[in-house]
Formats: C-alpha cells, sequence, structure tokens
C-alpha cells in the first residue's frame, strides 16, 4: 500500500512543488514587503483556527476508517463524523462573524484575517472527504482534490492580486478554490452518509483521540508561526516578510517532500498494524523511515548550499538578501519537523496515545516562545532563526522519547550513517564549484552537480534499498502506463 501510495501520489507532489516556488515568486514580486507579511500572519492565523475547531475530525476519519470498515460501520463513522462538522462550523461561523464585527479598526490585515477565516469552512469540509479518500486507499481520487486545490488557489489568488486585494488574495484563493472542488465531490460524499446514524458514543471516543491531535498540532503550528508574530512585535511587518519568504523558500521545499511520503505512509502504516499487527508494522515503518532518511537529508543539505542562487532566482529583490540568510537555518528545521511530523508522531496515533503527542509538542513549543523572546531582541532575524532551529531539533528527540511509551518504533540508523555520509560527500562537491553569479545557471549547475553526486552514492550504498525498491517502483509505474 506504500509504495502504491508513493506513485499515485508523485503528481499531486510535483504539483505542490512547482506551485509552491511560483506562488513566491510571484507573490514576493507582486505584493510589497508589508502585503508580504500581512498574508503571511492571515496565513498563520487562518491555519491555527481550522487547526484548533476542525483537524480532530480529520484526525478521527484517517485513524478510525480502518477499524470501523472491518466491522462494517462506515456510513456510521461518516454520519457522526459529518454531523459534528455541521455543529463545529454554525458555532465558528457565529464567533467569527462576532469578532470582525467587534473589531475596532479596519485595514489590510483585517481584510485578510476575514479572508482566510472564511475559507476555513470549504477548506475543513474538503479535508475531510480526503482524509477519507486516503484511509480508503482512494489515491487517485486524493490526489485529485489536491491538486485542483493547489493550482485553483494559486490561480485565483493570483487573479485576485492583480484586482488590487493586495494581502488577502492568496488566502481568498485557497478558500475559492476548495469551494469549487466541492461543488464536484460533496453531493456524492454525502450519499455515504445513507444508512448511518449519529452515535454519541462514538462521537465522544472520536473527540477523546482527536482533540489531543488538534491541540498538538496546535502547538505544532505555534512552533511554526510564533516567531512571525513576535517579529511583527519587535520588528515590523516588513522583518516578517522577509523572514517569510526565506521561511517558505526552505520548508515548503521540504514539507512537499515529506506530505508526499507522508500521505502514502500514514495510512499504509495504520493498515500494517490493524491487518498484521507489530511484526508488520515494524517492516513497514523500516521502510519508510529509510525513504524519509535517504530522500530528506540530501535536500537540506543541498538548500543549504544552493540558498544564495536559489534566493536570486525565487524572490523578489526587496526580500532576496534576508530570504537568503535565512535559508539555511529553515532547511534544517524543516528536516526535524518532517521526520517528527510524518514519522516519529505516527508512533502516538498508532498507540492511540495521543495526550503522549500533546506532551511531545509542549516541549519544543514552550522552547520556542522563550527563545525567540530572549534571542529575537538581542540578535533580531538570527535569533528567530537559531530559535527555530534549536526548537525542532528538541521536538524529533522529544518525540523519540515519548514513543516509546506509546507504539515504539524503529530508528534505521543504517539508513541514516549512509545518507549522511552520502550527503557529506555532495556537500563537499557542491562548495567546490565557483560562483557564476547567483542566478539560474549558478543554481542550476549546482544543483545537478548535487543531485548526480547523490544519486551515484545512493545507488552504490543502496541506501534504504532505494535500488530495488526503486526497480519496483518503476514496475508499477509501466503497469500504470500500460492499462
Amino acid at each position: 500500500m506504500f509504495w502504491r501510495g508513493v506513485v499515485g501520489y508523485l503528481p499531486m507532489n510535483i504539483v505542490q512543488g512547482v506551485v509552491g516556488l511560483f506562488s513566491i515568486v510571484v507573490f514576493t514580486r507582486w505584493l510589497s514587503p508589508a502585503d508580504y507579511g500581512v498574508y503571511a500572519l492571515a496565513f498563520s492565523g487562518m491555519t491555527l483556527a481550522h487547526t484548533l475547531v476542525f483537524s480532530w475530525m480529520e484526525a478521527a476519519m484517517a485513524r478510525f476508517h480502518a477499524p470501523e470498515a472491518q466491522a462494517g460501520r462506515l456510513a456510521n463513522l461518516f454520519a457522526t463524523l459529518y454531523r459534528c462538522w455541521l455543529g463545529a462550523a454554525l458555532v465558528f461561523t457565529f464567533i467569527v462573524v462576532a469578532i470582525l464585527l467587534a473589531w475596532p479598526a479596519g485595514g489590510p490585515v483585517k481584510i485578510a484575517i476575514a479572508a482566510g477565516l472564511a475559507a476555513i469552512l470549504a477548506r475543513s469540509l474538503a479535508k475531510l472527504n480526503q482524509e477519507r479518500r486516503r484511509a480508503a486507499g482512494d489515491v487517485r481520487g486524493a490526489a485529485l482534490m489536491d491538486m485542483a486545490q493547489t493550482l485553483g488557489g494559486f490561480a485565483i489568488g493570483a487573479g485576485l492580486i492583480v484586482a488590487g486585494l493586495r494581502g488577502a488574495a492568496p488566502i481568498a484563493g485557497l478558500g475559492a478554490a476548495a469551494a469549487v472542488v466541492l461543488v464536484f465531490v460533496l453531493p456524492t460524499e454525502l450519499r455515504r452518509l445513507e444508512g448511518g446514524e449519529f452515535v454519541p458514543n462514538k462521537a465522544q471516543a472520536y473527540a477523546a483521540y482527536g482533540l489531543p491531535v488538534a491541540l498538538s498540532l496546535i502547538l505544532a503550528l505555534a512552533l511554526a508561526t510564533t516567531d512571525r508574530f513576535l517579529l511583527a512585535g519587535f520588528l515590523g511587518d516588513t522583518a516578517v516578510g522577509v523572514y517569510h519568504a526565506g521561511y517558505s523558500l526552505a520548508n515548503r521545499t521540504l514539507d512537499v517532500m515529506f506530505i508526499w511520503l507522508g500521505a502514502a505512509g500514514g495510512p499504509a502504516l495504520i493498515v500494517a498494524l490493524e491487518r498484521g499487527g507489530g511484526a508488520a508494522l515494524q517492516k513497514a515503518a523500516r521502510e519508510q523511515a529509510g525513504l524519509m532518511l535517504a530522500l530528506g537529508l540530501p535536500a537540506a543539505v543541498g538548500l543549504a548550499l544552493v540558498a544564495g542562487p536559489l534566493a536570486h532566482v525565487m524572490v523578489g529583490p526587496a526580500l532576496r538578501d534576508g530570504a537568503a540568510r535565512v535559508t539555511p537555518w529553515i532547511a534544517a528545521s524543516a528536516l526535524f519537523a518532517g521526520l517528527t511530523t510524518y514519522y516519529t508522531h505516527q508512533a502516538f496515533t498508532l498507540g492511540r496515545r495521543t495526550g503522549l503527542l500533546l506532551l511531545a509538542m509542549s516541549i519544543p513549543a514552550a522552547a520556542n516562545v522563550g527563545l525567540n523572546l530572549i534571542l529575537i531582541p538581542r540578535l533580531g532575524l538570527q535569533g528567530a532563526m537559531i530559535a527555530t532551529t534549536a526548537s525542532y531539533g528538541l521536538g524529533l528527540a522529544a518525540s523519540i522519547g515519548l514513543g516509546r511509551f506509546a507504539q515504539p518504533l524503529p530508528l534505521p540508523l543504517g539508513a541514516l550513517a549512509k545518507a549522511a555520509l552520502a550527503s557529506a560527500i555532495m556537500g563537499v562537491a557542491v562548495s567546490r564549484i565557483p560562483g557564476l553569479g547567483g542566478g539560474v545557471l549558478e543554481l542550476g549547475v549546482k544543483a545537478l552537480a548535487g543531485a548526480l553526486v547523490y544519486g551515484a552514492l545512493a545507488y552504490v550504498l543502496d541506501i534504504a534499498e532505494l535500488r530495488s525498491k526503486g526497480r519496483g517502483a518503476i514496475g508499477v509505474l509501466r503497469a500504470r502506463a500500460a492499462t
């Protein structure tokens, strides 16, 4: 199931990566640094609100679909979770309208936050649908939904910038794209509720599992966004724009890869545990962790090596130099975050010990706030970078330690050692290439050299059995092409 998902979600991953990079190119050029900072703040607010109110239902759909399917109770699962979504949406709408009416001032920040809060309803309902598809193994359907929202959100957001909506435009585009997708998928999805009924004790069980997940995600978002709010308070919106540009350049690149692997890996681990027990889980988990290390570690090192030319090509002139300084630090942070979110955190969801997950996220979130408060006033932007990287590293260590009490997962130290060796050799090779003006030529030459060196070493060392697994993936692609 894992490799079918890896292959099936590859087009989605490519679209996310390309659109993510184009978003940086377009939005950092079409928006002023201050408006880009407003967009970053509004996006953070939208994500926090979505997670707080709706993510527990998405988590419950992902975790309980397999056991409820085996028990023949899927209609009840759907009816219960969708009824919960409707109740939460009504309360959320009332609160949002009251807050916006009571907001004493207007301005671009209020408009952007209003757009983000409005987008949450469509995006959360689409996400619930998408989680159902992922859990059921409907790779094609889940991937198509994601690609439609990604492409549509970018296109609509860019159009709204041209129309003069400024920092609120990208956020409004995301909500509009999700609403369009729902027009096509929701009628069919609602028919799955036929014959099902709302089960109160099941709703309580889903909430008991999902709410700690949502709260842990809130802490994860606080870990990822606290620095922006503190930068805004200490240094202003322009500093937020500079930081967010570099953060997006590094984090988005690696995050897309981890989302791809996580989309395939999470459901596969649940199915392995539910159907094959502990032995099957250990085998599947070792395979996934090895692949994440084999791809994630060189990607982070490569981003740090090409931070200058990458920022020169991708980021607007007003934000370019600052983004280049931020990128290497956030590349390390993104590696730690990806391994934590999409691998080590699986121990808590698989073991249904989501209270421990909340504890695991509390440690780096608290450290992040404290370090930012100490370092930003003293070191400015550099302080935020140091605080973020240290906090994510601490979070990975905490998750590994506490995960042993939930559902122990293997740590593929052999794959880690091989990937680290190959990445170090790649780093030496790329660092010896002289500067070529900081543009597309330098970026292309260094990226190609790094890919060739690491690819050759990965093949020779057979990191995480990529040589044999790659042949299997090619076979799946050929079989799909033949049909």
